[in-house]
């Protein structure tokens, strides 16, 4: 592949930047032809939508909302729907960018897209949620579908989110369409597992990996940066094998006990009184002193980029698994390489989510059910499956482990465009 002109990222690089930094290692290391780097390097459709809400109080509020579309050469696009403050485009494209790539190295048939809205659902009531979740679902309703693009929750969407835009998009279309999301309630077509399927399948790559490296689980100090769904479940099923979690965060406040948390009873706390901090048996601490804790395994699930060249070089873990996306910066990434940490990347540790997403697709179109002992089965299978083909990428190409997941994504797409070819 020949040089491009784009600047490298940096430690402040944003996350589109960081994301085509990693497109254009990985078509470097295959030997990618330019017009299908090219192609990879675009988003298919990017669409921005004005999304007018009647607020509780009679005035109008006028929010703006996303949905990118990065590729479709494997299958429908996939990708979750963010409601968040910090929500931009450039978020959103670099996020569909990562959902090629994780449906691609897990094999899912499908590429990758994201949407968003920026708007703060912490201050929003109920009936404000869905009033602007129907009229965003409304404007996106020409480009997503069951075999066009399934959207899924994402950061402050949940499966209430998704009944919403189910429900919007089945009454535009005249018809009942399940499937034309995932991450439902089970009452609408929802699948067994699906809630905890991110944090599962991050415990399971996680799990594999540590026996790669002749880490032993029994005892192993993890500390989980974030408690939401994915990093409470992750929290709880490595408490569960025998790891000690020894600290958590939440957007409010982060805490810390060496001898081990209870999650459950941090669980409960924090339903209680909305801050892990009201477990009593654990210390406050500062949310970027958590990710440097002397531990084992270190997992950021919360947002993208708070693992930068400035902290990377403190970060005392042994092994990084990556539940958000895009937590770590091309820098920190250079630095972990160099300081011999390995890191499983976010396409393939978070990718629990879109596989359950999948099985749930699969189960809707087929309007056969499954268990949820059939299910998790299932997503084991999966998650070891990819860790092994990645693992074994790094070991014959001597990459890391995101540059290994990254180019065997990239060379499984760009396989699919060599087949169909480029229209017209």
């Amino acid at each position: 592949m020949s040089s491009t002109s784009q600047a490298p990222a940096t430690a402040g690089a944003t996350a589109w930047q960081a994301a085509q930094q990693q497109l254009r290692e990985a078509a470097e290391l295959i030997g990618l032809e330019q017009h299908i780097y090219e192609k990879l390097r675009h988003p298919k459709r990017i669409v921005t939508v004005s999304v007018p809400t009647w607020m509780d109080d009679g005035t109008l509020q006028v929010f703006t909302g996303h949905r990118v579309q990065h590729n479709s050469d494997r299958g429908p696009s996939k990708g979750g729907i963010r409601y968040h403050p910090q929500v931009d485009l450039d978020e959103v494209k670099a996020l569909a960018m990562w959902m090629t790539w994780k449906c691609a190295v897990i094999g899912m048939p499908y590429g990758g897209a994201k949407g968003g809205v920026a708007c703060d659902p912490k201050a929003m009531s109920l009936r404000e949620l869905e009033r602007m979740t129907r009229r965003y679902a409304f404007e996106i309703a020409d480009i997503i579908g069951p075999d066009k693009d399934i959207p899924a929750p994402d950061v402050y969407t949940n499966p209430q989110v998704m009944a919403w835009i189910m429900d919007t998009y089945s009454m535009k279309s005249g018809y009942s369409v399940p499937s034309v999301v995932t991450g439902k309630p089970l009452a609408v077509g929802g699948s067994e597992g699906r809630e905890e399927a991110t944090g599962r399948g991050c415990v399971f790559v996680t799990l594999a990996a540590m026996e790669k490296l002749n880490m032993p689980v029994e005892g192993a100090r993890v500390a989980v940066e974030g408690f939401g769904n994915a990093a409470s479940v992750v929290a709880a099923l490595m408490q569960e094998a025998g790891a000690k979690v020894i600290g958590v965060s939440d957007s409010r406040d982060a805490i810390y006990n060496e001898q081990g948390l209870d999650i459950p009873e941090v669980r409960r706390a924090k339903a209680r009184e909305q801050t892990v901090a009201a477990y009593p048996e654990a210390q406050q601490i500062k949310h970027a002193e958590l990710l440097e804790l002397e531990c084992d395994v270190l997992i950021p699930a919360a947002l993208e980029g708070v693992l930068t060249q400035d902290n990377a070089p403190r970060v005392r873990a042994r092994l990084i698994a990556e539940v958000a996306n895009g937590p770590t910066t091309p820098d920190a990434d250079q630095i972990f390489k160099d300081r011999g940490i390995p890191v499983i990347p976010d396409i393939l540790a978070n990718a629990g989510g879109v596989t359950v997403s999948y099985f749930e697709w699969v189960q809707g179109l087929d309007q056969y059910f499954w268990t949820e002992t059939a299910v998790n089965s299932r997503l084991q299978e999966f998650m070891v499956k990819a860790l092994e083909a990645v693992w074994a990428e790094h070991l014959r190409l001597e990459l890391t482990l995101r540059q290994a997941a990254t180019a065997l994504a990239v060379k499984r797409v760009a396989e699919a465009i060599r087949v169909r070819g480029i229209y017209p």
